[in-house]
């Protein structure tokens, strides 16, 4: 029986988690991620060493990332946190830790902990959606992580917004160069701009302000839900998941599962279709427990 670690490689924090076989976790640390790539590197395997040393085990080590690693050159790529992209991750890391190590993208980390042991645990199809301060997703089939030839499945977030409304032209330019990527829309960053205006980043204000009787606000947040009902039913007619599963900052907005399923249903190609709309189990800890079942049972 193996025990597990899971690393959450984030921009400003990194995560480290040590999961005994069974799945129970036996403890946790976070720290600040330098942002030098060789420093974030050392950073990393001296929480490992640190880890192993106070448990008293040896464990497997997997790593989610904010990118992937190209199949085509083993190098990163499409990493929000830019010193990431064009290294070889997994070997430089592993050479530090002398032994193999997995890396996946961070959305998918997320999936793969709903679909083992969180919301979805026994879905055959889920797609998990990460609301925070950008947009992902990710893919599981029979509790394992569906990458895809080119590392692709999942890119939720850098597809366009589906059935646009006339008042929604024209689409908003994204920071990948191309125009109405859903990430502008339904991130917190999104939802911000949408109500306070260009350059607002804090949404967290809006749902109380809403509660509160503010018009604006609600309208806001009825935008919201429609354009992620829209985005939702899209991936619900390709993937007709058993289970769909939000996490993030905004999967605490408790209006969205009683709203979903009614605003997502003429959107979708069918008489009957109802996947199940379910807030993450292990909140903001499932990416860091989805890199560590990048080693599974067995």
């Amino acid at each position: 029986m193996t025990h597990r670690i899971g690393i959450d490689l984030g921009g400003t924090k990194t995560e480290i988690l040590l999961l005994a076989p069974s799945g129970q976790e036996i403890l946790r640390r976070r720290t600040q991620t330098p942002r030098d790539y060789n420093a974030a590197l050392h950073a990393m395997a001296n929480m490992v060493r640190e880890v192993e040393a106070e448990a008293g085990v040896t464990a497997t080590v997997g790593v989610g990332i904010p990118g992937c690693i190209s199949p085509a050159t083993g190098l990163v790529k499409n990493a929000n946190s830019n010193a990431l992209n064009g290294h070889p991750f997994d070997k430089d890391f592993g050479a530090l830790l002398n032994r193999e190590i997995r890396v996946a993208n961070d959305a998918n980390c997320f999936a793969l902990s709903e679909a083992t042991d969180g919301a979805a645990a026994g879905a055959e199809v889920m797609f998990g959606v990460i609301l925070g301060t950008g947009t992902g997703g990710g893919i599981a089939v029979h509790g394992r992580i569906l990458e895809g030839r080119h590392r692709l499945a999942g890119e939720f977030g850098h597809t366009p917004l589906p059935w646009p409304k006339p008042d929604e032209y024209p689409y908003r330019k994204c920071w990948c160069g191309l125009e109405g990527c859903l990430e502008l829309y339904l991130s917190g960053t999104g939802l911000a701009e949408d109500f306070h205006g260009t350059g607002a980043r804090d949404a967290t204000t809006i749902p109380a302000l809403a509660e509160a009787g503010d018009a604006a606000a609600q309208a806001a947040l009825d935008r919201h839900a429609s354009r992620l009902a829209r985005a939702l039913a899209n991936i619900t007619n390709i993937l007709d998941p058993d289970a769909i599963v939000l996490g993030g900052g905004l999967s605490n907005l408790p209006h969205l599962y009683a709203t979903l399923p009614g605003l997502m249903r003429p959107f979708i190609f069918s008489d009957v279709c109802a996947p199940r709309i379910v807030q993450a189990k292990h909140g903001d800890s499932s990416g860091v427990r989805g890199a560590a079942w990048l080693w599974p049972e067995g």
